[in-house]
């Protein structure tokens, strides 16, 4: 992946080879459905479901066919409630290739938020599974539906998905090909609910431009061809499984595998081993689940060879053991967001280790990346700590029926504003140092969390740690991290402290220690560090008369 490095200042431009596809996602998948109709196109383990791209193709029609009898227009709102599962993946492409715009739900939502999404959006149809986890969706769903005017269908996966594609059989064929024929890769397919850079959450409305050339140029990255078979343990309504993985395969002719409806170790490892998965996804959480999974070491995961870690920061011995012990040594570090299809820059498949483990990668094809100061939004030199923004192809259309946070997102000269902190080195490497919002500030000195955590990481005894600022009457801020330890590993909050005197100044070595056996996570696997705050302000009895509390909605956004 050759970029243009600039000597100077903190800016790099992709390369533009190869050409960036212009086409839909139905056209892509025709393409592909007739390169390698006879390969396996998607395998849903906890279904039992397969399917070849023949197979697959023939699905999306069914359904295609069936919106169209629901009555469904090009650009209306078709929103999806569910784990992981084949119907989801049916509905993605299904939708794609009638026009409509995919609504993607978080399964973890309650009633309030389910409401805010489907009116926001103007969803008319809502496709949902019976529930996740311990809850069951009809309750939620009969609370939000007499706030939800313009929802006049909808359709649950488990009794009336069989009903819903019978009623498609009325529709030619044909009319779906007049439909497919009058749309284009520049119309808006996609809204996926986001925190964005400020406020509520926002429908970051994505086109089949933006999503299916990121789709392939990760997939170009990590080097997938129609042999390759990718494990998918992330959840389908985030960018990380319906673009990196779904649309990554896709367009590359190379088998899908959901190992579950959502993250479980077992059942990935498992998958991996049965299905001879060659590609495995995951936040490092996931990967560090896996890594410590009683079945592990019983496990042949020897079929890897690649994959993509993202989400988060990966501390360097994760990756380490990533390449090693689940023998995955091309595997990839991305770094996006969801404004942005989501991948920005990525690490390649023969970058040293040494790269792939301290940096984000480069900047991908056809794609500009810059570090500019958060407050003069000017380009600032290599190797200086500022903001990191996108600009190219894949930054969204905007946020939906939301124009003052699109501008506030998005400045006049089209870059993305990402609210991350990252250094851009000599060879245009990126380094992701913090979230602006997370950055401590202890008596005017700036610490980024990303930064302590890396020196936790390196002991041997810690299996993770999160860092936060907790309120300090003294300094403003104090620095507080929580431990979990390896299993079997035990270490005190004095010798933490000895092995950060090692490789940080004072005013970076955190005050405060908290020991745990799990962190609040996402649905993504993500730590919510708003909530290691708040926990921390009780657990001290501190002053609640700190910046980075959250209000209620913001605690929404970040599930």
């Amino acid at each position: 992946m050759d970029a243009e490095p600039s000597a100077a200042l903190s800016h790099s431009r992709g390369a533009s080879r190869p050409p960036l596809l212009r086409q839909t996602i139905g056209d892509n998948l025709r393409q592909t459905a007739e390169r390698h109709g006879d390969r396996e196109a998607l395998v849903v383990c906890h279904q039992h479901y397969r399917a070849t791209y023949r197979q697959f193709w023939d699905a999306t029609t069914q359904a295609a066919r069936a919106l169209l009898a629901l009555g469904v227009e090009a650009g209306d709102r078709v929103a999806v409630w569910a784990p992981n599962r084949y119907e989801w993946v049916v509905v993605q492409y299904a939708t794609a290739r009638v026009g409509a715009i995919l609504v993607n739900i978080n399964p973890a939502y309650r009633a309030a938020e389910l409401e805010y999404a489907l009116r926001q959006s103007g969803a008319s149809v809502l496709f949902h599974a019976r529930g996740f986890r311990q809850g069951a969706y009809g309750p939620l769903l009969d609370a939000a539906r007499p706030r939800c005017p313009g929802l006049r269908r909808a359709v649950r996966f488990d009794e009336d998905w069989d009903a819903f594609l019978t009623a498609g059989e009325s529709v030619p064929e044909a009319d779906l090909g007049r439909r497919e024929a009058a749309l284009r890769c520049d119309n808006p397919i996609n809204i996926q609910y986001t925190s964005g850079t400020t406020g509520f959450p926002k429908g970051a409305t994505l086109t089949h431009h933006n999503i299916l050339n990121n789709g392939f140029f990760v997939g170009e990255t990590i080097g997938l061809t129609d042999v390759d078979r990718v494990c998918v343990p992330v959840p389908l309504y985030h960018c990380f499984g319906m673009v990196l993985g779904c649309l990554a395969c896709t367009s590359h002719g190379a088998g899908l595998v959901f190992p579950a409806e959502c993250f479980d170790a077992p059942a990935v490892l498992r998958a991996v081993a049965v299905e001879r998965c060659t590609a495995l996804y995951g936040v490092p959480t996931m990967f560090r689940a896996l890594l410590e999974d009683s079945s592990f070491d019983d496990t042949d995961c020897s079929s890897l060879r690649t994959g993509i870690m993202a989400g988060s920061p990966c501390p360097i011995e994760l990756m380490k053991e990533v390449t090693t012990r689940l023998h995955m040594p091309e595997a990839a570090i991305a770094y996006g967001m969801t404004e942005t299809s989501p991948v920005s820059t990525m690490s390649a498949r023969d970058d040293p280790l040494e790269r792939r483990v301290t940096t984000v990668g480069r900047v991908l094809p056809h794609l500009e990346v810059s570090i500019q100061d958060p407050a003069q939004r000017a380009v600032l030199p290599r190797d200086r700590a500022g903001e990191l923004c996108t600009r190219g192809y894949s930054v969204m259309r905007g946020y939906w029926d939301d124009e003052a946070a699109t501008r506030a997102a998005i400045d006049a000269g089209g870059w993305m504003h990402s609210g991350d902190l990252a250094v851009m080195d000599a060879d245009g490497y990126v380094h992701i140092v913090g979230r602006l919002k997370d950055m401590i500030i202890r008596g005017g000195e700036n610490v980024y969390p990303a930064e302590v955590e890396a020196v936790l990481h390196r002991c041997a005894a810690v299996s993770e740690a999160q860092v936060v600022g907790v309120p300090s009457r003294k300094y403003g801020e104090e620095i507080m991290a929580w431990v979990r330890l390896a299993p079997g590993a035990s270490a005190t909050e004095e010798e933490l402290d000895r092995h950060c005197r090692e490789y940080l100044a004072a005013y970076k070595r955190p005050r405060y220690w908290r020991f745990v056996e799990a962190f609040p996570m996402t649905v993504t696997g993500k730590v919510q560090k708003f909530r290691l705050r708040e926990m921390a302000v009780e657990l001290l009895g501190l002053p609640v008369s700190y910046t980075h509390l959250p209000s209620p909605r913001d605690r929404q956004k970040s599930r």
